[in-house]
């Protein structure tokens, strides 16, 4: 019995011995529990109103992080100018500043009871410029295309400058204003095209010794006014042919070249392959086509596309990429202007329409004699003659109305009455400085807008982009009203199916017979 109380005893002073030893963090374990058990009786009698979301713990979280990576025990990372005139202190965070329902707010109030609030931007919204390319165009001019802020141009005043920038460091640099040119007429969404034009004093890079075209793009934001200086052009020794802007030694490589817009969406090749067979002949051997795929040419449009391409009459420009920056169109604007300066020296003249339109010359004309009539002017509109796009003529039997092609069956035009139908046009690209969608209005010479009765377009509205049978109605008459809109039968194009079809035979071969809508 005595060792037992012994043995008794023993434990109880190892524990005592232990408690002894712990006692501070028993205390703090207690408080702890203390502290829970008080939470846990309270938290029935707080409001519902007061509660702490999600969110408004990531932005603690943040803050704090925020804090620890710049070093700082403050929420106030940069302090520009602390100072006002008035003797103020200016802080875009105060030191004290709490967060409220995640809103920073500052507790330090001015003298005069006005809480002083500050703003900090970070990054940028949209580019100062997003170059596309440059060209040279003449002895002493280039000019540079791009993108810019919208923003920027409609409530700021940005301005260009130009510089050149000789190879040999012996020349000296020249530098003058750029002549910004808007084209898109207010139509731009977060990014507008912008054309600068260089022009300097004198002849650049005489020596053909080579240089840099530099573009000084300054914002002229009031509040933070920045200059980007961008390297656009760069002209190697002895690679500029000056003969080639002396307008006594003019030697076109094309008589006619179209510049086509953004092409996008979900083209029909059927369609395509219409188009492009009957311009090739329209416009004859010394023609080229200039396509720009913005996301529309897919591979059974290619397929298409590709003889035409091997043949030497059609160059495809990959331009996906700007896809990047939003602008009208898919930057229709930028892509036509670049076209524009690109082939400016290559053609005598350049036309801009689409791919569901269709030019035509009334019968026993010529393009060339069209065109000579109108060489006097530097640009002349093309009226137009809209088509339906789904009522279908069947004269010849529904069978047989189904395999012809689309500007053969598609024969009723909208004769409805309206003020004014949007026109096509073509110019003289040594005398535009830059051009639009419908016409230029920066050239130099006149405009001619009475050409309808020796030029016109057929225009298929939406039909290019349908991968179906265009014919949702097959009719007879010559005259009908459809959802209230007159129509009248025109043979015009249709009469032109087979002689079209049987050039693309004779210029191809019969690869793309078994093409598809």
């Amino acid at each position: 019995m005595a060792k037992e109380k012994d043995q008794t005893t023993k434990d109880k002073n190892l524990l005592i011995c232990f408690l002894w030893n712990f006692s501070a963090e028993l205390k703090l374990i207690l408080m702890a529990l203390l502290v829970l058990c008080t939470l846990a009786t309270l938290l029935p009698f707080i409001p519902s109103s007061f509660s702490i979301s999600a969110s408004e713990l990531r932005f603690c979280i943040s803050r704090i992080a925020a804090s620890d990576a710049v070093n700082s025990t403050s929420l106030a990372v940069v302090v520009q100018n602390p100072e006002s005139d008035n003797g103020f202190i200016k802080r875009p965070f105060a030191d004290n500043a709490v967060v409220d329902n995640g809103d920073i707010k500052q507790k330090s109030v001015l003298n005069n009871g006005v809480t002083k609030r500050s703003f900090t931007g970070y990054g940028w919204a949209a580019y100062n410029f997003v170059l596309m390319s440059s060209y040279r165009g003449g002895v002493n001019t280039f000019a540079v295309i791009g993108l810019s802020s919208k923003p920027l141009h409609v409530y700021a005043h940005p301005s260009y400058r130009c510089e050149w920038v000789p190879l040999n460091r012996s020349e000296n640099r020249v530098l003058t204003d750029g002549n910004k040119i808007l084209t898109d007429w207010g139509y731009g969404r977060v990014y507008t095209t912008v054309v600068v034009n260089c022009t300097f004093p004198a002849t650049v890079n005489s020596e053909n010794s080579g240089g840099t075209l530099l573009l000084h793009a300054t914002t002229g934001d009031a509040d933070r006014n920045v200059t980007d200086s961008i390297p656009v052009l760069t002209e190697t020794p002895n690679a500029v042919d000056f003969d080639l802007y002396d307008t006594t030694r003019r030697r076109e490589k094309y008589d006619y070249l179209y510049c086509g817009s953004s092409l996008y969406g979900n083209l029909s090749p059927q369609r395509v392959r219409e188009w492009i067979a009957y311009h090739a002949r329209f416009f004859g051997e010394r023609s080229h086509f200039v396509l720009h795929d913005a996301g529309g040419v897919q591979e059974e449009v290619l397929e298409v596309l590709r003889p035409w391409i091997e043949l030497g009459r059609v160059t495809l420009h990959d331009i996906r990429d700007q896809e990047r920056f939003d602008g009208y169109y898919h930057n229709q604007f930028m892509v036509v202007n670049d076209c524009l300066h690109r082939y400016r020296f290559d053609a005598k003249w350049i036309f801009f329409f689409d791919v569901d339109e269709f030019i035509r010359i009334p019968p026993n004309n010529t393009i060339s004699s069209v065109m000579e009539s109108l060489e006097e002017y530097s640009q002349f509109t093309i009226e137009q003659m809209p088509m339906s796009s789904q009522l279908c003529f069947s004269g010849d039997g529904p069978a047989r109305t189904y395999r012809k092609w689309g500007f053969e069956k598609l024969a009723y035009r909208d004769v409805k009455k309206v003020p004014r139908r949007d026109r096509k046009y073509a110019v003289q690209p040594r005398n535009v400085f830059a051009t639009g969608v419908h016409m230029s209005q920066n050239l130099q010479g006149k405009t001619y807008h009475g050409a309808g009765s020796i030029i016109r377009y057929f225009h298929y509205h939406g039909s290019i982009s349908q991968r179906r049978e265009p014919c949702r109605h097959l009719l007879n008459g010559t005259r009908i009203m459809f959802d209230n809109n007159p129509y009248v039968l025109d043979t015009t194009m249709r009469d032109l199916g087979l002689a079209v079809k049987m050039f693309e035979i004779r210029t191809i071969g019969d690869r793309l017979i078994r093409t598809r809508q």
